[in-house]
């Protein structure tokens, strides 16, 4: 199935369903993917048929294309309304995440002091603390959290090693209210596994861990391109509708994208 490699280090700008008019920086390479999750639903590929061979772009590399694109942006009169860190794979992956953080929240201030940076993270790595520390100092830290049950992580996200759900959880409390909390909805079968998280038997136990987290905000979504593994459905816009409302009650400010 087809599937979508993004342009390394900086591609768009995008119109983004949860962001608006959106500047990707991809800190993996532009040939393959790179990811400590391999989601089953990924618009990026599988990570064994999308393996990169380029090496990473450098901090440098970094700092050097997104000044030039910003500055570009800036002489046509349209600037972004975020910066963010997405791409083939996840960003705090690279060695140098937190210096890229640095230079890029230097360059946004003096080029578009308007924009927002954001990160689009796994959350696989937040227990390393400059992995932490750099997602404290941008505007739109958001993890992800698709369940609380460990099967369906292991059937759906795939975890490329050892993935700690509670030390994950306890580092996402740890931002104390300023983290985004994003989470893909879908139903659907896969190898015989029914992987529809919509219903209360996933929906419940995951808010009770929203609930504990605290976020600034949740984002929901579903399946919005093609996935690389078959079987795969949208969630409904009642089903979304629904856990937004199960939010609201429990005073969680929360939107979906359909």
């Amino acid at each position: 199935m087809s599937t979508i490699i993004y342009p390394s280090p900086i591609f768009g700008p995008v119109k983004s369903r949860r962001l608006g008019v959106s500047l990707g920086i991809n800190l993996l390479p532009a040939d393959g993917k790179v990811c400590t999750f391999d989601c089953i639903y990924c618009e990026c590929g599988l990570n064994a048929t999308r393996r990169a061979k380029r090496p990473l772009p450098t901090r440098e590399e970094v700092a050097g294309a997104l000044e030039k694109k910003l500055i570009e942006m800036g002489d046509s009169g349209v600037l972004p309304d975020v910066l963010t860190f997405a791409g083939n794979g996840e960003p705090t992956i690279h060695p140098h995440f937190s210096e890229i953080i640095d230079d890029t929240i230097r360059l946004r201030d003096r080029l578009c002091p308007g924009a927002k940076v954001s990160v689009l993270t796994n959350a696989t790595l937040i227990t390393r603390d400059n992995v932490f520390e750099a997602l404290k100092r941008v505007d739109n830290n958001i993890l992800k959290l698709d369940t609380t049950n460990l099967d369906y992580i292991a059937t759906v996200d795939r975890p490329s090693g050892k993935y700690d759900l509670d030390a994950i959880i306890g580092r996402m409390k740890a931002f104390e209210g300023g983290a985004v909390i994003q989470t893909m909805f879908m139903k659907g079968e896969v190898d015989g596994k029914d992987v529809n998280n919509t219903g209360d038997n996933y929906v419940l136990p995951w808010i009770a861990a929203v609930k504990e987290i605290a976020p600034r905000e949740v984002m929901i979504y579903t399946i919005d391109r093609e996935t690389p593994v078959s079987g795969l459905q949208k969630a409904s816009h009642e089903e979304l509708d629904r856990i937004v409302e199960l939010l609201a009650e429990e005073g969680i400010k929360a939107t979906a994208s359909y």
